[in-house]
């Protein structure tokens, strides 16, 4: 019997999160393993061998190694889905480019975003969120409510991935940029559906929490000094 894939993660990261919410979707164990980006295990000889980019999550499948969020949680849907259900990630060429599409409105628009908020703060001694980074990030909410003109899910009347990754970005977006119901009422009612899963709270609102304290607190004790 092989071994549980091994995730390289950060509970606090919303793309690790996006694969641990994946994972549970699927009813996968990950063997998991904490990486200290601040304290640089990204960039031990060991992890640089997994991925040259020194980025997390990392993905080690029994010696197929797999980096990127959306790639490992794209991955892990073909491979690990139940036989006959493709639901997460649909085999229709039509459907999965929809939900590849949602995808990459993640990985460049909603996360880059959240990025531009919290890194400056953990990584760089910044004691403020600006108020344009705010508005920046709450632009991306307009389309999203687009996305979700057409069902309770971002590409229909199906959960996908697509969800699961941008929740996880979404959840920590809104922490700093919160989304104004009346301009976004699908969308407020969409993160309600998703955190109404029964694995949210243990994959997604325990990291999220953490970031959360941890970049509020930053930012008080830098305004008090």
């Amino acid at each position: 019997m092989s071994a549980k894939p091994v995730l390289y993660y950060a509970p606090r990261s919303p793309p690790c999160r996006a694969v641990l919410l994946t994972a549970a979707a699927l009813g996968l164990e990950l063997d998991l393993r904490p990486v200290n980006v601040k304290a640089g295990d990204h960039l031990s000889a060991e992890f640089l061998k997994l991925n040259p980019q020194h980025t997390i999550p990392v993905l080690d499948d029994n010696g197929t190694v797999v980096s990127d969020s959306h790639i490992i949680i794209s991955y892990l849907a073909d491979k690990y889905a139940p036989a006959g259900d493709d639901s997460l990630y649909p085999k229709d060429a039509a459907q999965r480019r929809l939900v590849d599409a949602r995808l990459y409105y993640d990985c460049g628009h909603l996360f880059p975003r959240v990025r531009f908020i919290v890194e400056p703060v953990i990584y760089f001694g910044v004691g403020e969120v600006p108020a344009d980074r705010v508005a920046y990030l709450q632009r991306a909410y307009d389309g999203l409510e687009h996305c979700l003109a057409n069902g309770p899910f971002l590409t229909g009347d199906q959960l996908t991935i697509a969800d699961l990754s941008c929740i996880a970005s979404v959840s920590t977006a809104e922490a700093f940029a919160p989304i104004e119901a009346d301009k976004f009422p699908k969308l407020v009612e969409w993160v309600k559906r998703l955190q109404a899963l029964p694995y949210y709270a243990k994959n997604n609102q325990e990291g999220l929490d953490m970031l959360v304290d941890l970049v509020k607190g930053l930012v008080a004790e830098r305004q008090q000094s």
